[in-house]
């Protein structure tokens, strides 16, 4: 799919040759302006107002050195990052990933894509993202807790309740949340909602850890009961075996599915019996073991090296939640000639452009990660407000409200696709539903 509006095909020229060496950032801004073209045919008065020239340049890109100490008494040097990018509907809201991957391209994709995803939501939240290129893996507590102290020393002095409030990320867990917030009320004297993601004794709110993986499949639910399938008896593939993988697996098999295979970043499992949950749970929460451990005490399932090759089981539903980029055309074809009906979001960005033209063009269920993997923000919004009410909500409570959003972030993105001639496409719905609301309350506050 090719942009055809003279105004857009300008304007991507203009975000290629700012963001030169950027190629995440550009590919995400591809994306959401391919899908706008019917919007600014039909709303000129957005184009005159300038909304899309500003909703693809950032508010505001931090950038900081992170020095710490290692174990050894050594000085180690990181880059800290937060990208500030979009503030018409809220607070910017936005993970932080700690990952040797992580540069100023990688945090501005995030923070593009968290606007939508926010602004799906109906949450007032704007979007932000922020990191560092630390890797926690193999690192001690303490070398952990002097980096996020660190971080937080400069990160403090930008980010605030009513203002900016990160959350966590890959890399960025319970641990790493406590140790930041910890530094944050230090060096503040004050006890706020600064970030999400806290523990349940100081403010945080049941449901988080299952939220990305629970939404993921209350949209995944909603996409195949509006098209007369179900998740019964369902064949599913996951990829990934952090806190989204195992609880979209959790959820998947609570609808009746049969997840047979997981995966980090090493590899992957496959049991074709279905995958043992509370094994998975005590490796990878419990003992951070690789998953590979698992056919110690499943010898009937497979271990491979390398992650590509998960996308070749065959499975009814492929369900990415790794890391961006993760299905190219190659495997999204497999997929396809597997007999494979959905594909389902629940990292950011999973699918590179031509395996999502594969999916549409071979009439595959498509649910796009901005939408399908909302759910871990939309929790993180009912912690900031549980914080700002200084109430705590049951778990039952929290997860009524994440179903209700996740059912009425796919009636949102089915009602714009099907308004603006795209029936079924749900990429072009969420990102035409995400940007409408961001852009109307951009014009309304004029330029600024």
């Amino acid at each position: 799919m090719a942009l055809k509006n003279q105004y857009l095909i300008d304007l991507m020229e203009t975000v290629k040759k700012r963001n030169m060496g950027e190629p995440e950032f550009i590919q995400a801004v591809t994306e959401v302006l391919e899908t706008l073209e019917p919007v600014v045919e039909k709303r000129p008065d957005l184009v005159e107002a300038g909304v899309l020239e500003r909703i693809v340049e950032p508010e505001r890109q931090i950038m900081f050195r992170v020095p710490w100490v290692d174990d050894n008494g050594k000085v180690q040097v990181n880059r800290g990052f937060r990208v500030q990018f979009n503030s018409a509907i809220g607070p910017y809201k936005g993970g932080i990933r700690l990952h040797p991957s992580v540069y100023i391209g990688i945090i501005k994709f995030l923070g593009f894509e968290q606007v939508f995803k926010n602004s799906l939501t109906t949450l007032p939240m704007g979007g932000g993202k922020g990191g560092s290129d630390f890797d926690p893996k193999g690192k001690s507590d303490g070398e952990v807790m002097r980096f996020c102290q660190s971080f937080m020393t400069e990160l403090s002095k930008h980010i605030g309740a009513d203002c900016d409030v990160p959350a966590g990320d890959i890399g960025t867990g319970a641990r790493e949340v406590g140790y930041m917030f910890g530094q944050y009320k230090r060096l503040r004297n004050e006890f706020t909602g600064v970030l999400t993601g806290k523990g349940l004794t100081y403010g945080g709110s049941l449901a988080r850890t299952e939220a990305t993986g629970y939404g993921l499949l209350y949209f995944t639910n909603e996409m195949l009961q509006a098209n007369g399938m179900s998740l019964e008896g369902k064949t599913v593939v996951v990829s990934g075996s952090g806190n989204v993988a195992i609880y979209a697996t959790e959820k998947a098999m609570a609808y009746g599915a049969k997840v047979v295979a997981l995966s980090d970043s090493n590899g992957y499992i496959y049991d074709k019996n279905g995958i043992d949950l509370p094994l998975v749970k005590q490796l990878k929460e419990v003992e951070r073991k690789r998953i590979k451990e698992y056919v110690t005490v499943h010898p009937e399932a497979e271990y491979h090296e390398g992650c590509k090759g998960i996308w070749t089981i065959p499975c009814d539903i492929a369900l990415p939640c790794a890391t961006q980029n993760e299905i190219d055309k190659e495997s999204a074809e497999i997929l396809v000639k597997n007999g494979c009906k959905v594909v389902s979001e629940g990292a950011n960005m999973p699918s590179t452009p031509e395996a999502i033209e594969t999916y549409l063009s071979n009439g595959l269920l498509y649910g796009p990660a901005k939408a399908a993997n909302a759910g871990g923000v939309a929790t993180s919004g009912l912690e900031m407000s549980q914080n700002s009410e200084r109430l705590s909500w049951t778990f039952e409570e929290v997860d009524e409200k994440l179903h209700n959003i996740m059912k009425n972030i796919f009636k949102s993105c089915d009602e714009a696709a099907k308004e603006y001639g795209m029936e079924g496409n749900y990429m072009a719905g969420a990102n035409i539903a995400g940007f409408l609301k961001v852009a109307e309350a951009m014009k309304a506050q004029g330029c600024v």
